[in-house]
């Protein structure tokens, strides 16, 4: 057998090997939220797909976008809800809904009867036992209730709750509410806190100051927070990161490069302007539903501009 003869025998059974292929980005270690690839499907209706994502400890990162792009199911995903579609998603290393008590959630906002009696410590406390069943062990309950005792007065005093926590939480107003349900979702000291929509329903004051909450909590407790917003506004200056989910895609980074006209109008696949006040607010002007001014969602259709937040 010639050489050449010989060479192509032995590639044929000793063949090359492979370069290997390209192995996925992995998050690093102090990667809170990690998507990669990530889908969500509802209804047979793909609402997002091919989103990558890495939240580190301690950002403060909003999520936008019209209504009905996903918003809320994003958080549904990261607690472990709703299963994503494809890709691959991990909360503090973990598969969604495995890492328990490091994840803390509030979700859209509800309204309390103005005749219920329960106090807004007793709602704080729902979020330290409200899981826990049966009668407690002998020899053990008062410990643990004064270490629930203590936790509970300490996250009070944090979201600045102390001084109508023991009013009943009907008669509380909508932002004092909102603190103590703030509260609720931090009293077990959570790494993540999965905000829906928290300042939804509250008037202009009431915003600035449960953003300015959030944003404290975020930087002074090593807090990871990923919130859910119409209005972008609030907490424009305290933000991190955005993620603008559209229909069927997203696009995540700093604000400044985020929310931008040519960004959200390669995203959108149609013209968007994004304006700035002379009071430095944003207004995002075009068609879909545009993203960062708020206007009340709730309006007779045709009575209203169309200029509303994410």
């Amino acid at each position: 057998m010639n050489p050449i003869a010989r060479a192509r025998e032995a590639a044929l059974h000793h063949p090359a090997p492979r370069s290997p292929a390209p192995a996925p980005a992995q998050p690093a270690a102090n990667t809170v939220v990690a998507l990669r690839g990530a889908a969500v499907r509802v209804g047979g209706r793909t609402l997002w797909s091919g989103v990558d994502l890495d939240v580190g400890a301690g950002e403060f990162v909003a999520v936008l976008g019209p209504n009905g792009v996903g918003k809320s199911t994003l958080v549904k995903v990261l607690l472990g809800v709703l299963a994503p579609a494809d890709g691959e998603v991990r909360v503090l290393g973990e598969r969604p809904g495995q890492a328990g008590q490091r994840v803390g959630y509030l979700p859209q906002r509800r309204s309390f009867d103005a005749s219920l009696r329960m106090r807004g410590t007793d709602i704080v406390r729902l979020g330290w036992d409200g899981d826990r069943w049966g009668v407690p062990l002998p020899g053990r309950s008062g410990a643990r209730r004064k270490a629930a005792g203590e936790r509970i007065a300490e996250v009070i005093e944090l979201v600045g709750a102390s001084a109508y926590a023991n009013r009943p939480i009907g008669q509380c107003s909508g932002g004092e509410q909102q603190r103590l349900l703030i509260a609720q979702a931090l009293v077990r000291r959570p790494e993540l806190l999965l905000l829906d929509e928290p300042l939804d329903s509250l008037d202009l004051p009431n915003q600035a100051a449960v953003a300015a909450l959030v944003g404290r909590i975020c930087r002074e407790e090593g807090v990871t927070v990923i919130m859910v917003a119409h209005d972008v506004n609030p907490i424009l200056a305290r933000l991190d990161r955005v993620v603008y989910l559209a229909e069927g895609g997203a696009v995540a980074g700093h604000p400044e490069q985020v929310i931008t006209s040519e960004t959200l109008s390669r995203l959108y696949g149609t013209p968007i302007e994004v304006l700035r006040t002379s009071d430095g607010r944003l207004v995002v002007v075009g068609q879909p539903e545009a993203p960062a001014l708020h206007t009340d969602r709730h309006a007779v259709p045709g009575q209203g501009g169309r200029s509303a937040a994410g």
